[in-house]
């Protein structure tokens, strides 16, 4: 291990210590870090009839795929929601993120749509998933705000699903408009946000006000520039704001930041899990 690795190792741990708040900003790559990887052989291994059929690279851009019927689309998102949210089991990393702020007051906002950090053992009402959860379905055109728990028809899906397609009387239909249903995620003007989603929008902006210039760490994981304005650009925005504050960020392609908050900034580009571990001891 080299010294600047340790040294950062050393400072990350002391000022989480020292923390009275710390704020976690979960992104796609720290699932990725955990395993939930959308490529590669998690992909292939599971997905080797859609791919022979429509020559799907990967479960990120298969999930924009215009099928043809509703037959087709859910044979596809019930093998993809059962593989992530359902089949996949708490992760390592999650595990060790808990272990690492559960005795701070501290906050989740994520991006991540598959429950790690509730699996994980953070309380629900800790927890903001501003773009929704794949365990849920809603109307296509959102003509109403409840959502649909789907294990219990997912799993049907994907027992049922012959040739890449689910029988006709599995395709779920709007209780309310008799429309079709979609999988509750921001992919267009449609999303439903519900009392759930608006209480969790409340909590964050609760702890966000609660936390204001006071010692607090920002912790940013795995977050990229698909979507900078929900975590990554907040997050840099407070940290300049505030001057008892420490931005942590996990990183291994874009680790750069605002000049004026280098100081106040600790990056890692290296391995999350081993990052993660060091720290805890």
């Amino acid at each position: 291990m080299n010294t600047n690795y340790q040294q950062r190792i050393d400072r990350a741990k002391a000022i989480i210590q020292e923390a009275d708040y710390i704020l976690l900003g979960g992104g796609a790559g720290l699932s990725a870090a955990a395993g939930i990887t959308f490529s590669g052989k998690r992909f292939t291994d599971h997905f080797g009839d859609f791919i022979d059929k429509y020559g799907f690279t990967d479960l990120y851009s298969s999930g924009f795929y215009p099928f043809e019927t509703q037959e087709d689309k859910w044979a596809y998102w019930a093998r993809h929601i059962q593989l992530n949210r359902y089949d996949t089991g708490t992760t390592q990393l999650y595990l060790d993120l808990y272990e690492l702020v559960k005795n701070k007051k501290h906050f989740v906002i994520s991006t991540n749509v598959e429950s790690q950090f509730e699996k994980a053992g953070f309380a629900s009402s800790s927890i903001f998933e501003i773009q929704g959860n794949y365990g849920y379905l809603q109307c296509e055109k959102g003509c109403h705000d409840t959502l649909y728990d789907n294990e219990e028809l997912v799993k049907k899906m994907v027992e049922q699903t012959v040739d890449c397609k689910i029988p006709t009387n599995l395709v779920p239909k709007c209780p309310v408009c008799g429309g079709t249903m979609d999988v509750n995620l921001r992919i267009n003007e449609y999303f439903v946000q519900d009392e759930q989603w608006h209480m969790s929008e409340r909590m964050y902006r609760s702890f966000l006000q609660d936390s204001e210039n006071q010692n607090v760490v920002y912790m940013e994981l795995g977050v990229g520039f698909n979507t900078p304005g929900i975590i990554r650009y907040p997050f840099e925005r407070m940290t300049y704001h505030n001057e008892h504050a420490t931005l942590l960020r996990f990183n291994q392609d874009e680790p750069a930041g605002l000049a004026e908050n280098q100081h106040k900034t600790i990056a890692f580009t290296e391995d999350m899990n081993q990052a993660f571990q060091l720290i805890r001891t």
